[in-house]
């Protein structure tokens, strides 16, 4: 169960090498969570991972998780829920691809929208299903601000997270009264490894300044969270601008 200042004391990262669910368990170790689960793909990553917060003094634990492997995802969660309570959930797994290579090679943008919404899709839905079993608990999921209006520059990436936003609220909707709370949190860009070799996009952030929007999000039980908070203006007034106009833009 979560403590009087609201932070859980159980958590797991769907996608356990991601630098802003690592950099969110960081920060909520550092305050009361005791047991961490790291879902990911086997590997030195993982194992590295699941040291750093160990030396923080975590209980951590890893389970074998591929978004890409939906007929897994039942099987290896309800190991982790079999467990005992998990007060928070967060997915924070996903892939940018690249853009031109995945106009050209269809199948590699495909894995992209598996991997960022259908993967995404299994594994919400088995959480969520379990969170309400229990009566409590927050999921909180990662999407973009590229979701919110498609662009010529990575429309593969941005479809694929406008589904999983799209998806994120219409579950946070049918779980409203069942003591689960659902958050969806949209940064901007990013700089991480995901990002490395980008032109960086104004009103850039980093994997500490979300996870520190997160923790102040699951604090005031928000249902969408934007990093940085300004974006929220950005978008509105982006989506509004007309197609021709949108199509000049250098977004």
């Amino acid at each position: 169960m979560k403590d009087a200042f609201g932070t859980p004391q159980t958590l797991l990262v769907l996608g356990g090498t991601s630098e802003i669910g690592l950099a969110t368990a960081r920060r909520l170790v550092a305050r009361r969570t005791r047991t961490v689960w790291l879902a990911g793909r086997p590997s030195p990553a993982l194992d590295s991972a699941a040291a750093g917060l160990r030396e923080l003094g975590a209980d951590v634990r890893t389970v074998v998780f591929d978004a890409l492997n939906p007929s897994g995802h039942e099987e290896a969660l309800g190991k982790v829920f079999a467990e005992g309570d998990i007060d928070m959930v967060l997915l924070a797994f996903g892939v940018l691809g690249d853009q031109a290579h995945d106009e050209a090679r269809p199948l590699d943008a495909v894995r992209v929208a598996q991997t960022n919404y259908t993967g995404a899709v299994s594994s919400g839905l088995i959480c969520a299903g379990a969170l309400q079993a229990q009566g409590h608990g927050s999921l909180v999921v990662l999407s973009s601000v590229a979701g919110e209006r498609a662009r010529r520059a990575n429309f593969i990436y941005g479809s694929s997270k406008a589904g999983l936003d799209t998806f994120t609220q219409g579950l946070g909707d049918a779980l409203h009264g069942t003591g689960v709370h659902v958050m969806v949190v949209r940064p901007g860009f990013v700089r991480s490894r995901m990002t490395a070799g980008l032109v960086e996009a104004p009103l850039a952030t980093t994997p500490d300044q979300v996870a520190q929007a997160i923790e102040k999000g699951l604090r005031r039980r928000s249902e969408t969270v934007w990093v940085p908070g300004v974006l929220r203006v950005v978008m509105s007034a982006l989506r509004h601008v007309p197609r021709p106009l949108f199509r000049r833009l250098p977004v």
